[in-house]
């Protein structure tokens, strides 16, 4: 199981980009995403009711304190970061874990200096500026080799059938 933690939101600042970081990360295999900073209910409900539409096994929670997330987790840590080490170079070795959780930690403001030491991998999408969704895109497509592009969302209320152009709904 991959649990995404989203380290310090700011209600005021962060809205759009945690909501895509949520949304990206269930889009893209992980199945849980934990929110910490302020605490902003308008996305734990707006992303649980799109994961209730649109299916799959997916939940986001809040926690206040990132570090007692970090700490209690069990299973290997990944934090997203331009000062990391090359996925490239690292993501075999991350792979291999696949009968462990892992916990992919991702950012907003600063991110504090322990979280570098409270982890097993820090990992970087590009020794350069980014965004976290594109670090978060990036590295869970190289992790699961680009099969979730083709990931079932059981329990779905509604698909889209592929249309060159235009929105194809399908309701169930």
């Amino acid at each position: 199981m991959i649990t995404v933690l989203r380290l310090g939101h700011r209600h005021y600042r962060d809205q759009r980009l945690t909501t895509h970081v949520a949304l990206t990360a269930r889009a893209l295999g992980a199945e849980k995403v934990i929110l910490s900073g302020e605490k902003d209910d308008k996305i734990l409900e707006s992303v649980s009711d799109i994961a209730s539409r649109w299916g799959g096994k997916f939940d986001i929670d809040y926690e206040k304190n990132y570090k007692k997330v970090i700490d209690n987790f069990k299973g290997k840590k990944v934090h997203l970061t331009m000062y990391g080490m090359p996925v490239q170079d690292k993501i075999s070795e991350i792979r291999k874990e696949k009968d462990t959780d892992l916990l992919v930690i991702v950012g907003s403001e600063k991110v504090p200096g322990d979280i570098y030491h409270a982890v097993d991998y820090n990992i970087s999408v590009a020794n350069q500026p980014h965004s976290e969704v594109a670090a978060l895109a990036i590295f869970l497509h190289e992790y699961f080799m680009g099969k979730e592009l083709s990931k079932d969302f059981s329990g779905a209320k509604i698909t889209l059938k592929p249309s060159e152009r235009g929105k194809d709904f399908v309701s169930k």
